[in-house]
This record gives C-alpha cells, structure tokens and sequence, in this order.
C-alpha cells in the first residue's frame, strides 16, 4: 500500500496564488496526478507529471496551475496562480505505477484523502 499525503488547502482570496503538497516516499519513480472534485461535480484531473517529468494540463487550467516535484521532500507540488471562483473543492492527489500517466482517472492505483481548497471573492 502507497500513502498519499496532502497539505497545503487553505482558504484563498480570489486572484491570490496557493501551493499544495503531497508527500509519498516514491512520489518520483511514477505517474502523479492531481485531482480535484467540487461538491456536486465529477473528480476531475487537474494536472499530471510522468515519471521523466512531462507535464501535462487540462486545457483550462493552462498557465495558472503548474505541478513539479520536490525531490528533496520527495513531494508533488501544485502551484496555483490567479485563484478563481470556480477552482475550490478537494484536491487529491494520486499515482499510476507506470512511467507514462493513464487517460483514465480509474486506472490510477493510489489516492490520497484530500486536501480542501476555497476561495473568497
């Protein structure tokens, strides 16, 4: 079993930047992703990195979200930018024991439990 560990969702002004983290001991040997899932909406994928360090975003959160690693604190990082009414929910983080990230958010192996992220306007 792989523990995923979430930090860093606080409450955060409209405009304002915020930066999670996930802690796992082998967060760089595979794919990770973020998730995030608003109330009453389906879990979807934020951003992955694969095993060499591609990154890859979804198509609306370009050039605001940035996911890295921090080999040092062997921890995935989402660096968020310009913060907007329709980014609060949970943010999970997850990873697929494979070099290339999966398509399919069910063929990811662990998860982590979440960390709340919300926004005053």
């Amino acid at each position: 079993q792989v523990e995923l560990v979430e930090s860093g969702g606080v409450s955060v002004e409209a405009g304002g930047s915020l930066t999670l983290s996930c802690r796992s001991p082998n967060t760089r040997a595979y794919c990770m992703c973020w998730f995030r899932q608003a109330p009453g909406k389906e879990r979807e994928e934020v951003a992955s990195i694969s095993r060499l360090g591609t990154p890859a975003y979804a198509d609306s959160l370009k050039g605001r979200f940035t996911i890295s690693r921090d080999y040092a604190e062997k921890a995935l990082l989402l660096e968020m930018t310009n913060m907007k009414p329709e980014d609060p929910g949970t943010y999970c983080c997850a990873q697929a024991q494979r070099s290339v990230c999966p398509t399919q958010k069910e063929e990811y192996d662990y998860w982590g439990q979440g960390t709340q992220v919300t926004v005053s306007s």
